[in-house]
């Protein structure tokens, strides 16, 4: 939100729309409507849950206990999924947990660091005792809105979409002459000595030219900054390649409102027990104001995901029909699309894996002796885009404190061997 405000973009943010079903959960083949408030641990009504049946009165009843299950280690790495489980249980976990955390990163659970993925869990663990404690703790010292600025929904957006944060960005680095080099590839990255202690980085661009700088930001997937590093460090490149990245795709349907009256709220998860292609829906012009005529209703799907990637080998047209049949089965949709886009994002999505925050601290011991050359993006410290802008800034800082020759001492471990 600071970064739309200082691009001019503050009046251009929109909430989600009011609406008083938010999102369901597929359970035996049948959608089940989740509390609002329930990704933040504070459901609003409760007693629509208890009725659903999604889970038994023994599930819930586990679900409640969360309050008095001691905290887990304070060291060490967890799967989520086991966190999840010791503090809510397996069914609480199956049916509505994985679903809401693993897809977020679409990722599994079983796989996925507690401390890399959802730190605040850890932290209100072990600051309060459980996750029920922490929120309610949280909830009796905010402090009211007082800053004079609108009231966000948890999910915000921009009235023409999130291109016109790029754009604005660009335009704000154009006007302050910075040049972009827009499609050129780098081949290679080369190092020399330029003054004691420090270094000139040479890219060796596709054509042959090369761009040196004393300070470097590489904010490139994990696995393309391995290839660039492994010359340097070995240790770097390996490390880099622990991350593994899953593959997904999203397909965009726009439906005759006339024939979707019935759907309402802002879509549907899929636990992976369900063993469906479709992992997700979001009802978008729902959700989202400025989305799509007023008589067409448009539809996100998504699909892929670890061990769920081989959907995204079939041909346009079959993911297409394959995920129409889907929604048939789920929600009643079996209106011919007016519209269709399908997007692939091949290994676009980073996995923090068990010891993931362990694995970064080997990193920057790998890198010390590199000053000015810093790793950012969302393979490291947060998949989100706000996680990804606070990171860039952090990488910002560092540069300019190695351009100012400070850190680089405190930073400097012995070199690779």
């Amino acid at each position: 939100l600071d970064l739309c405000t200082k691009l001019g973009l503050a009046d251009q943010l929109i909430n989600t729309n009011e609406t008083g079903k938010k999102a369901s959960v597929l359970f035996n083949g049948r959608l089940h409507d989740l509390p609002e408030g329930l990704l933040s641990f504070a459901p609003k009504q409760l007693g629509p849950f208890f009725q659903s049946g999604l889970l038994s009165w023994t599930g819930l009843a586990r679900m409640g206990l969360e309050y008095v299950v001691p905290p887990g280690p304070s060291r060490g790495d967890e799967s989520l999924a086991d966190f999840l489980r010791r503090r809510f249980g397996a069914l609480a976990f199956e049916r509505v947990l994985e679903p809401l955390m693993a897809g977020i990163y679409a990722g599994d659970a079983e796989q996925m660091s507690l401390r890399a993925t959802f730190p605040r869990f850890f932290e209100l663990e072990q600051q309060h005792g459980g996750i029920l404690r922490g929120m309610m703790a949280a909830k009796q010292s905010a402090a009211p809105n007082s800053t004079g600025r609108p009231r966000r929904t948890m999910f915000v957006s921009l009235k023409n979409g999130l291109g016109d944060l790029v754009t604005a960005l660009t335009s704000r680095l154009e006007q302050q002459g910075v040049e972009l080099r827009l499609g050129a590839r780098v081949d290679a990255l080369r190092v020399r000595s330029h003054e004691l202690g420090r270094w000139m980085y040479d890219l060796i661009l596709e054509n042959g030219s090369a761009i040196s700088a004393e300070s470097l930001v590489l904010a490139t997937p994990a696995y393309v900054s391995a290839e660039l590093l492994r010359p340097l460090t070995p240790i770097a490149g390996g490390l880099l390649d622990l991350i593994p990245y899953a593959s997904t795709a999203t397909i965009a349907m726009a439906f005759p409102r006339s024939q979707t009256s019935a759907i309402e709220g802002f879509g549907f998860i899929v636990p992976r027990r369900e063993q469906r292609d479709l992992i997700a829906a979001t009802w978008t012009s729902l959700k989202w104001p400025h989305r799509a005529p007023s008589d067409q209703l448009l539809v996100r799907c998504y699909a892929g995901g670890v061990g769920r990637e081989d959907i995204l080998q079939r041909e346009n047209q079959e993911l297409v029909a394959t995920l129409r049949e889907e929604l048939a089965g789920i929600c009643g949709i079996t209106a011919e699309p007016l519209y269709t886009e399908v997007n692939r994002w091949w290994k676009a999505m980073p996995q923090y894996t068990i010891g993931h925050l362990d694995r970064l601290v080997q990193l920057e011991a790998a890198l010390s002796r590199y000053p000015g050359l810093v790793l950012t993006g969302a393979g490291y410290r947060g998949v989100g885009i706000p996680d990804c802008i606070r990171d860039g800034a952090e990488a910002a800082e560092r540069v300019l404190q190695s351009l100012l020759g400070k850190g680089h001492h405190e930073r400097e471990r012995p070199p690779d061997r």
